[in-house]
């Protein structure tokens, strides 16, 4: 093992002493009758079963069955999820194969991040994840399941699904994927119309259809943004079946899995022959798992703020310093789009996750000694399914990569960093994802050009007011002002900048995408503006040294700790496709490096 990690891991679990012991003294008291139904009375078990099937019914009556709750995101407008549709009737059926009942406990919303990139809706984005947590712990609140199975993919999902989830830590919980869409447009030439698009030399028509070529069917979209990072974390925790993270939906390898899943649910179950309760699953040494794969994989920064809020759900405190440490001694491993060219497909093929686990296992980089769904430690993730003789089996992940320029092992690294930097300075804390810059771009020198609404940057780039070395300081984005919206729509003209030659790059209180990528980007930056952080006193032309080599970040004005905060701006972030709703919820979000969560 290396010290490092050993010496990282221990300092959490001493952080999260008081707070972790608290969390487990609480899954003990809920520990529920076994099953969990005969808590309930005879009205109770009537209203809970009276839909059921007779066999169903029969069994959940009088029998010792199993009972597993189904929590779903399904939509049909999320691709990703649209395959869920199906998944209801397909774990019913193998639940009674192996002697237990399945219900659809309750559905939680699922909202697309692609659909409200740039759009006032996505202002409710980063708060879905709450409201989810709070959906799941409504469909569980009928205390009548033995287990849980976790439909869902997409970014503040699964996320939501966990939190939720972990206020019922005494039941086992298994998350269950749908897969990847096929291949679209290469990512290279999807990125190469963005930026003739922002640049006026390509068609609102030609835009449309790249994109069109790119999200084209059902399953998740393919380029290693927060959606399949999500994925990645759950093999990382032992959340899911192993190897299950990218097989394509609708196929026959699909659907044993998830029929695997819901076999494996009732085993672990709280009447099942290995109770496994989620509780034992997500401690300390998996969150240290779940950050090393997100810094080897080179995932989604989103993560800087999802794991830190799953993380205290569990009663477990991490923070930026650990992902900042960890970086420094997890290398990274993978060339995924935004991060190379290949897509999730391409990065499976190559030897995946499995290959990913089995390298950095062999480096001593990873806690194999952890609980996971299968109780075999992490080694049983290094590993990939395939029907032999229509049975489902694992094999061994490869030895070697299948393709050196998409995944490779610790030997020969794409970098021997990870790439997500803690950056500190005069401008108060945030985070950096170096992985898709270059080194040239990791040092940025510049005048402010100062903003308070990512449309107003566009203007100014539209109308050549950014032609210049820059560094965009984009404000009052934060969790407490807007609701923390991504910032991915300025990527494109952001980048056209770079590729001309000026050094540019993005500071901000708000997020970007899990798709961020070569333009250097300070964000998450805390305290944020609203509540008179840092950013607030920052005027146009003030000198920004940007330096995530050092992670430092500071500004050259020898008066600007005297400096008044400006107010946020009276701007309508209050009305409109449902924002009223979430008015309140501003007051009371904490801070982006505690996980920009509603329930500290």
């Amino acid at each position: 093992m290396h010290p490092q990690l050993d010496a990282i891991t221990a300092r959490i679990i001493e952080r999260s002493a008081e707070t972790r012991r608290a969390y487990l003294d609480g899954v003990a008291a809920a520990q529920a009758p076994k099953p969990s139904r005969e808590g309930l009375s005879a009205g109770n078990k009537a209203h809970a079963f009276a839909a059921c099937p007779a066999h169903d019914k029969q069994a959940l009556l009088g029998g010792n069955w199993p009972n597993i709750a189904i929590v779903t995101a399904y939509n049909d407008m999320l691709s990703a999820h649209q395959p869920y549709q199906r998944y209801p009737d397909l774990i019913r059926e193998a639940a009674r194969q192996c002697g237990a009942t399945a219900q659809v406990a309750g559905g939680v919303p699922a909202m697309c991040d692609g659909v409200t990139q740039g759009q006032p809706g996505m202002e409710l984005s980063l708060y879905s994840r709450d409201v989810i947590a709070m959906g799941t712990a409504i469909a569980l609140s009928h205390n009548t399941f033995d287990a849980g199975l976790y439909l869902g993919i997409c970014d503040k999902i699964v996320p939501g699904l966990l939190i939720g989830a972990l206020q019922f830590g005494h039941l086992p919980a298994i998350f269950v994927p749908s897969g990847p869409m096929a291949s679209g447009l290469p990512n290279s030439e999807k990125a190469r119309i963005r930026q003739l698009y922002a640049e006026g030399k390509a068609s609102r028509d030609e835009l449309l259809q790249a994109e069109c070529d790119s999200y084209h069917s059902a399953g998740t979209c393919t380029f290693y943004g927060t959606a399949n990072s999500n994925q990645m974390l759950m093999e990382f925790m032992g959340l899911h079946v192993p190897g299950a993270s990218f097989i394509p939906p609708d196929t026959p390898l699909r659907d044993r899995l998830t029929e695997e899943a819901t076999h494996r649910a009732a085993a672990i179950s709280q009447i099942g022959e290995t109770y496994t309760p989620l509780a034992e699953v997500l401690d300390e040494k998996a969150m240290v798992n779940a950050m090393v794969g997100l810094l080897a994989t080179g995932g989604s920064t989103n993560h800087t703020l999802h794991l830190p809020a799953i993380a205290r759900a569990a009663g477990i405190i991490i923070n930026w310093q650990d992902f900042d440490d960890l970086s420094k001694i997890v290398p990274l491993l993978t060339r995924v789009y935004p991060n190379g060219q290949a897509d999730v497909n391409h990065f499976h093929a190559a030897g995946g996750i499995g290959f990913v686990i089995s390298a950095l296992l062999k480096a001593g980089l990873l806690h194999d000694d952890v609980t996971t769904i299968y109780g075999q430690g992490l080694s049983a993730y290094a590993s990939e399914p395939m029907l032999q003789d229509d049975e489902l089996v694992w094999r061994p992940a490869p030895d070697s990569s299948g393709d050196s320029d998409i995944v490779s092992d610790c030997d020969a690294p794409f970098d021997p960093e990870g790439g997500m930097r803690l950056l500190q300075g005069d401008l108060g804390r945030g985070v950096i994802k170096t992985s898709a810059v270059k080194q040239a771009h990791r040092i940025v020198e510049a005048p402010a050009r100062v903003f308070n609404d990512q449309n107003d940057v566009l203007a100014a780039f539209e109308a050549g007011k950014l032609e210049r070395d820059c560094i965009v300081v984009l404000r009052f984005q934060g969790p407490a002002a807007n609701g923390m919206p991504e910032l991915h729509k300025l990527t494109p003209a952001l980048s056209v900048l770079q590729d001309r030659g000026f050094h540019v790059a993005l500071i901000t209180d708000g997020r970007m995408s899990g798709a961020s990528g070569k333009v250097p980007a300070a964000i998450h930056m805390t305290p944020e503006a609203k509540l008179g952080g840092p950013l607030g006193k920052i005027n146009d032309g003030d000198v920004i040294i940007l330096d995530s080599v050092a992670g430092t970040i500071s500004i050259k004005a020898s008066d600007f700790q005297q400096r008044s905060s400006v107010p946020m701006p009276q701007a309508n972030h209050q009305a409109g496709l449902g924002r009223q709703l979430f008015r309140n919820l501003k007051e009371r979000v904490g801070s982006a490096e505690s996980g920009a969560s509603l329930f500290e």
